[in-house]
């Protein structure tokens, strides 16, 4: 049962993930109190915003942005802080006694944090409970070898002790002629990274979880159809789908893991023999929030009820599947990228994708953004996006 006057902090940032857990939350009669670095989100656009409050960005120091958190908590007597990114997480867990003398916590241990972050720490967990993932060592010498590989930073979050700044390194794909300087990488990255088998992809599937101390709450599945360019990078169009073998292998993990909160748990599916990989996880909600929404797993509002102590009384993975939901200004970004010749391996024919844009949008029209009860936070969007691009010429 909702409280009057309960209230969530939402941090709003550049994705719609925001957007999402702020409709969801306004809609189930909680007070949503929307944080950004960003003056102008989307989500502070939104009806369902009921305050909007600009704090630091935890890219220029942690400790301010979680210090801003921890004063927004204290003047608004919230119920709970939705973790929309990994900083979100790690400000939590870091100062997790200060948190939760105000709040239930609704995140992970901070060792339960680093053993999720740490990559060599995930797979060693993974091959515990009999997940395949792909070949992964430390980059020392770099390999000789006749497909592509992956370098991948070895944390998912780096946080320079110098300056108190968080950093997201990039994944790099390196064709067969490609000979980089494994010394250089190194350096540039700020620590040893991974080198990573190329899976072919055969697709890509996340698996989307909020536990309970080890246990599942509400679970969910979706397949990415397409990304920002062929060949992969954040979604644009993604349906819901349930996969036994998903279920097994994620929520095998998780419990493994101990797992408290929300998180994302990424696969790539093997081109060669149809086998799933785990990824990485991600503990934090997800960029596509919408789509469980939409398909019947409303994970900000089990999120806030959890949080206060009505725990859902709802069956994990039960929803329904073969949803589609859109991420329009990915979509024009997706076929400019492939006018362009942006993205990995075959170009695919700029009529034919066209088509099947149109094609998913006429079958699946339900949107990240636009929303008609709700439309100032697309019309923001819009805005935010076209500033974007005057800024960079």
């Amino acid at each position: 049962m909702t409280r009057a006057r309960d209230s969530v902090i939402v941090p709003a940032i550049g994705v719609p993930s925001s957007l999402a857990a702020v409709r969801s939350l306004g809609r189930a009669g909680v007070d949503v109190i929307a944080v950004s670095s960003d003056p102008n989100p989307p989500s502070f656009a939104s009806t369902y915003c009921t305050r909007s409050v600009v704090v630091p960005s935890p890219s220029m120091s942690l400790s301010a942005y979680s210090d801003a958190l921890l004063e927004v908590l204290e003047k608004t007597g919230s119920r709970a802080i939705l973790p929309m990114r990994e900083a979100d997480v790690y400000a939590l867990a870091r100062s997790s006694a200060a948190f939760a003398e105000h709040i239930t916590p609704m995140w992970p241990s901070p060792e339960t944090l680093r053993n999720a972050q740490d990559r060599s720490q995930l797979f060693e967990a993974a091959d515990a409970v009999g997940v395949p993932r792909p070949e992964t060592k430390p980059l020392t010498d770099w390999p000789d070898h006749e497909r592509p590989v992956v370098v991948k930073p070895r944390y998912t979050i780096l946080v320079d002790e110098s300056d108190d700044r968080a950093r997201y390194p990039g994944v790099r794909v390196y064709e067969p002629e490609e000979r980089p300087n494994p010394d250089a990488i190194v350096e540039e990255m700020g620590h040893r990274p991974l080198l990573q088998e190329f899976i072919p992809n055969g697709g890509e599937f996340g698996y989307f979880a909020l536990f309970d101390r080890g246990e599942p709450v509400a679970t969910f599945q979706h397949e990415r159809i397409r990304s920002h360019a062929y060949g992969g990078g954040a979604s644009v169009y993604r349906r819901s789908v349930h996969v036994p073998t998903l279920d097994r292998y994620g929520a095998g993990l998780l419990s493994e893991l101990r797992w408290h909160g929300p998180a994302m748990v990424e696969f790539r599916r093997d081109a060669r023999d149809g086998s799933f990989r785990l990824m990485e996880i991600n503990p934090r909600y997800w960029g596509s929030l919408a789509l469980p929404i939409h398909a019947g797993v409303d994970f900000p509002r089990y999120h806030y009820q959890l949080a206060v102590g009505d725990v859902p009384s709802i069956e994990p993975g039960v929803y329904d599947t073969d949803v589609g939901c859109h991420k329009l200004r990915g979509e024009l970004l997706y076929l400019y990228n492939v006018y362009r010749g942006v993205g990995n391996g075959p170009r695919p024919s700029l009529g034919g994708e066209c088509a099947s844009v149109l094609r998913s949008l006429y079958r699946d029209p339900r949107f990240d953004y636009l929303d008609l009860e709700d439309l100032r936070p697309f019309f923001a969007d819009l805005r935010n996006t076209v500033g974007q691009i005057s800024a960079e010429r």
